[in-house]
């Protein structure tokens, strides 16, 4: 799966690297004293990921957990997210990840318990709050490669033993192994981002189907886990009512609503640099047949009038759907 693994030296006899090994098969790899004296060292360009990519087992230094962007969740509650892992191995033309690091090389940081002291910490100061959410998957996918990285069970016990705790673990990808033998909890929600199946096919590279999608959304819901949707990032076009007219039908006829936590709404957008990355990456996309503006924030992303069009006809659509009005939010909107 990968080219090269790299382990920094002072993990080399942790249980979950030990672990991680076995589950690739390797007998060797390279030992380093720190991943970050390798990993983005040099420029490697984003594309590259078609060749093959490296993958480094760490230890997460610095900052654990940090305060997400206004509008980044639902209203009312604290939000946080936290790095459990950097870069994804799929391809979306969007995906800022292009744009964020100098690599598209992957990491597993493996000291899940400093994450979840430093969670304890972010509780602590919150005692007096009813919801503070943590949400995984930032700068990763969270179950994407589950089955290897294997952490899931330690942030389920925590979040057991903290109910006013929130977890969200946002994926694309239909690998619910790792969820499969763990019990959901009311305060975990296993969330999916979704684009109509024409979308998905043209600009969701190498992720999984709409309908593989569908279909792991139906089984946890299935086995009881709460589940979020992610209409985002949405990308105009002639036929949008009725391509996510198409999407919601499909969703609302797998996903339970009564399992559905929230479900976000978000038009495409991007920082500057990631843009470029985006021109040079994809010059054939069907976004850059958009028209789109650098906005409020600095980003880029079609105007404040064109966008507030799109975000109300699909939150009518949804209205329409029987999806209630309180589990609706912008996403990364004023």
């Amino acid at each position: 799966m990968f080219n090269r693994v790299f382990v920094e030296k002072e993990l080399r006899e942790h249980l979950r690297a030990k672990r991680i090994l076995s589950k690739l098969g390797l007998q060797k790899v390279e030992i380093v004293e720190r991943y970050d004296d390798i990993w983005g060292q040099v420029k490697k360009p984003y594309l590259q990921k078609r060749q093959g990519l490296d993958l480094f087992i760490a230890k997460k230094r610095g900052q654990l957990i940090k305060k997400a962007p206004a509008a980044y969740g639902t209203v009312g509650a604290h939000h946080y997210y936290f790095i459990h892992a950097f870069n994804c191995i799929y391809e979306c033309e969007y995906c800022y990840l292009q744009g964020y690091f100098h690599t598209p090389d992957l990491v597993f940081f493996i000291n899940h318990e400093d994450i979840l002291a430093e969670m304890k910490t972010v509780l602590g100061h919150h005692a007096k709050d009813s919801q503070v959410w943590f949400h995984g998957g930032e700068f990763s996918d969270s179950l994407a490669l589950s089955h290897l990285s294997d952490e899931w069970e330690v942030y389920f016990d925590f979040f057991k033993a903290n109910p006013k705790a929130y977890l969200e673990l946002r994926t694309k990808s239909a690998n619910t192994k790792a969820l499969k033998n763990l019990s959901p909890l009311p305060n975990i929600v296993v969330s999916y981002s979704l684009s109509p199946f024409k979308v998905s096919q043209k600009i969701d590279r190498k992720t999984p189907t709409l309908k593989a999608r569908l279909k792991a959304i139906e089984e946890l819901a299935l086995r009881g886990y709460l589940i979020g949707i992610h209409l985002d990032p949405i990308i105009d076009s002639v036929d949008l009512e009725k391509e996510y007219g198409e999407l919601l039908d499909s969703l609302l006829n797998t996903l339970p609503t009564k399992q559905l936590s929230y479900l976000s709404l978000g038009v495409v957008r991007f920082t500057p640099a990631v843009f470029r990355q985006v021109q040079k990456n994809y010059p054939r996309s069907p976004i850059l047949a958009q028209e789109l503006t650098k906005s409020f924030d600095g980003k880029v992303r079609y105007c404040r009038p064109h966008r507030n069009r799109i975000l109300e006809k699909i939150k009518t659509l949804c209205l329409k759907k029987g999806i209630c009005e309180e589990k609706i939010y912008l996403c990364m909107e004023e």
